[in-house]
């Protein structure tokens, strides 16, 4: 929104000015990095180029990996097989479309999602979608919240009020390295992404699935019933997260500032890398749960 002040020999505009966060130390040398690359200055390997701008996508594919998911690609596959594999690959190709354009919003605006709506929409229907979003995210919250303490009675055989208090210890610790910077809890996340996907890679090998019936549904829509229709329903309900998109839009818009358009055109290219990795290895995960329960169940 911008305001029109009107003098006796001039009209100016003034936009009002938005707070920016500050590059904590933890962050000093990644947007450097990054800045030197924008600007042509960096003379790294293709790798080390584009190490500082892979972090949000996977911050953002958490959410692709959560209970919803574990539990309807596990029944999907043990119940029909590796029917449902194209559904799984359709899911995360929208998915990757809807994160690449939230993760431009933010880029291209300096505005996330939640403040681009409060600037285009009337008062009422603001608060409205502020009220439905915050019952959203508590609905989403318990059941990661559920999933991450039951993880922990099943790894260490800790009574479910125990793992529920480590649960939340933990969940503080990880959202306490913020203080730190963005880099600190971008690699912790990565770090487990990638434990995540390793294990799955593995399990999935060890069952031997007909990689053949795989290739063969990945391409070739079909369903099974009513109740297969239900479950890909769930897997695209699973996958496509409103809340993610929300955030996806808030990790870009301050990250890595740019001073003109053409450094932003080229820090989204960057950033549509990073999409394109953390939403490939989330959708293979999400492949391999159901790949895997196809082989085991």
């Amino acid at each position: 929104m911008a305001f029109l002040v009107k003098s006796s020999d001039q009209k100016q505009i003034i936009k009002p000015q938005r707070h920016v966060a500050s590059v904590l130390p933890g962050d000093v040398a990644t947007v450097e990095a990054a800045r030197d690359v924008l600007q042509g200055k960096s003379k790294r390997g293709i790798l080390a180029r584009i190490l500082p701008f892979l972090g949000p996508a996977f911050i953002a594919c958490v959410a692709y990996i959560d209970p919803g998911n574990f539990a309807t690609n596990i029944q999907a596959g043990a119940q029909f097989g590796y029917m449902l594999v194209w559904v799984i690959i359709a899911s995360n190709l929208m998915a990757m479309l809807i994160q690449t354009l939230s993760a431009k919003l933010g880029i291209a605006t300096g505005l996330n999602l939640a403040e681009m709506c409060r600037e285009q929409f009337p008062r009422p229907l603001v608060w409205g979608m502020w009220g439905l979003s915050e019952f959203i995210a508590m609905a989403t919250d318990l059941a990661e919240f559920l999933g991450a303490a039951i993880g922990f009675n099943l790894l260490f055989h800790i009574p479910l009020l125990a793992a529920g208090i480590l649960t939340g210890i933990t969940t503080f610790i990880i959202l306490g390295l913020e203080r730190r910077g963005f880099r600190s809890l971008e690699a912790v996340i990565m770090a487990l992404v990638g434990v995540v996907a390793a294990s799955y890679l593995i399990e999935t090998f060890l069952d031997r699935p007909d990689w053949g019936q795989i290739a063969y549904h990945s391409v070739v829509p079909q369903f099974g019933g009513t109740e297969s229709v239900l479950l890909a329903v769930g897997i695209l309900g699973a996958t496509v997260m409103p809340h993610v998109i929300f955030l996806h839009s808030s990790l870009t818009q301050h990250r890595i500032k740019t001073p003109d358009e053409q450094q932003k055109r080229r820090l989204f290219r960057f950033e549509l890398l990073d999409v394109i990795i953390a939403m490939t290895l989330a959708g293979l995960v999400n492949l391999f749960m159901l790949v895997m329960a196809s082989a085991t169940f």
